[in-house]
């Protein structure tokens, strides 16, 4: 029960940070989110934890708040924002991606354990990496597009639960069947991959839900704009 109660906090405080940083900076520090968080979602999903029975990776949180974010972009300053946000993280995705795959063929000297721990995170299969940039570029850009089409017939500000909610999870149902697929697609036998693909996706709906009353009370502060 341990990780399910850490796990609780740990969603609580990536919340609390994502409200501290809307708050300080604004849309700028929207973007910044962005970055940061499609990096880290990346480095965390190569650990993986058990949870009730069930083996399952980080990342699902960090992942969770970037359409957290992009639904507040959405929201306050409309989709041509939310799509550059987009844009934005699929560029520091990609920027990292490279770098560090070029910070492994360096010749290290001395004590090799710094290597292998870099090599462990950022040495990623290609499949791996090209799973995860396209799902997270078919789902972020699929979650403004929804959002904006349900924000025409629930337009009201308390309806901002229908539009978050409804346009996250069918975009967040592309994004784990898109990076299953091309991760996972005939390295398991297809019962494993199912299994792998609702459990991924459960947790990442789950949490997503769980953030609504952070999005309302993101949307009501009165920010620092830089």
């Amino acid at each position: 029960m341990f990780n399910f109660y850490w796990g609780i906090l740990f969603v609580l405080v990536n919340f609390v940070f994502f409200l501290l940083c809307y708050r300080q900076f604004g849309k700028a520090g929207m973007y910044a989110w962005i970055g940061v968080m499609t990096v880290l979602a990346n480095i965390q999903v190569t650990k993986t934890i058990e949870m009730f029975t069930i083996v399952m990776t980080l990342g699902n949180t960090a992942n969770a708040t970037l359409f957290l974010t992009t639904d507040l972009l959405n929201e306050k300053y409309g989709p041509k924002e939310a799509r550059r946000a987009v844009w934005f993280g699929f560029f520091t995705l990609i920027m990292t991606t490279v770098l560090m795959q070029l910070v492994l063929v360096f010749e290290p000297q001395g004590d090799l354990t710094m290597q292998h721990a870099m090599e462990s995170i950022f040495g990623l299969m290609p499949r791996i990496a090209i799973g995860s940039l396209t799902a997270y570029f078919i789902s972020q850009f699929l979650d403004v597009k929804l959002f904006s089409i349900i924000k025409q017939k629930f337009d009201k500000p308390n309806q901002l639960w229908i539009r978050s909610n409804v346009s996250t999870g069918l975009s967040q149902l592309a994004d784990s069947f898109v990076f299953c697929f091309i991760a996972f697609a005939f390295v398991f036998p297809w019962d494993v991959w199912f299994e792998i693909f609702i459990t991924t996706y459960v947790i990442k709906l789950i949490v997503s839900i769980a953030s609504t009353p952070f999005l309302y009370w993101a949307r009501n502060i009165r920010t620092r704009e830089w």
